[in-house]
């Protein structure tokens, strides 16, 4: 067995290249430290991943049935969905029996579950669905007050839609800055009664400077380590139309901070 002491340097030689043994075992600690993290995010990975759903419709009669728009997490009971408002179409053709759905299951078998609107908070970009069956796994709110820039983070959802099946995606960011949600009109004709609206009273968001895609829309943002959900991913800076931001991704990208789904929830009455 090999002694720490022996790998050591003597005390003559630690004064007289103290700086670069410091250096040293920082770099070591560092190395340590990276390790460990990565570790606890693939153990976090596979707890929240049970709880992650897409969120689409329906249609029997339409090819393809399904369509797919975004992303969720089941939150509170086990049976409701916390997704962006925007992933939710506004309209539906019942006329031919389209309904709204959320996809859950694993791998190449998703399964479709009904789902119906509880809430809609269109300012915060927020929505709450309600499904059938037996109760999924869920994620637990953290408080995004304590949040800070330099935060690691982390996101899951479906960047791609399911072109390639039922597979869930993970990246990973930093809460890169903290800044209100106004997106600049660069004349006149750009502007609408939403944006004006966001110009006279903007509210706070994390930007991040991960990649996120339009499939990842209603991904939780979480802490790696814990799992606890600080936010939901509803934007990505996307130059010219949807498309572009899959060819020429900008890594910038938006997330609602948690604290408005509380306020959601309890606008309910509703326990996560």
């Amino acid at each position: 067995m090999i002694k720490l002491s022996s790998i050591l340097p003597s005390k003559h030689l630690y004064f007289t290249f103290g700086r670069k043994t410091k250096y040293f075992f920082t770099g070591i600690s560092i190395c340590i430290l990276s390790s460990v993290s990565y570790a606890q995010l693939e153990e976090t990975i596979v707890k929240v991943k049970p709880s992650i759903v897409g969120i689409g419709t329906y249609q029997k009669t339409k090819s393809p049935a399904l369509t797919f728009t975004g992303t969720g997490f089941v939150v509170g009971d086990g049976l409701h969905v916390v997704t962006n408002a925007h992933v939710i179409p506004e309209t539906l053709n019942f006329g031919k029996m389209e309904k709204y759905v959320v996809i859950t299951g694993q791998d190449s078998k998703p399964e479709l579950r009904d789902a119906t609107i509880i809430s809609i908070k269109k300012e915060y970009d927020l929505a709450l669905l309600k499904i059938n069956g037996t109760a999924l796994p869920v994620l637990k709110l953290g408080k995004s007050e304590t949040v800070r820039e330099g935060k690691r983070v982390a996101y899951t959802g479906f960047p791609i839609g399911m072109v390639l099946g039922f597979y869930p995606v993970t990246h990973q960011a930093i809460i890169s800055s903290i800044t209100p949600i106004i997106r600049p009109a660069h004349n006149a004709t750009q502007l609408n009664a939403r944006l004006i609206r966001q110009l006279q009273s903007p509210f706070m968001v994390f930007q991040l400077d991960g990649v996120a895609y339009p499939g990842n829309s209603g991904s939780p943002l979480y802490d790696p380590d814990t799992g606890l959900v600080y936010g939901v991913i509803n934007m990505v800076y996307v130059k010219g139309k949807k498309e572009s931001a899959l060819s020429a991704p900008s890594g910038i990208s938006y997330a609602i901070p948690g604290k408005h789904i509380v306020n959601l929830l309890n606008e309910i009455n509703f326990k996560n």
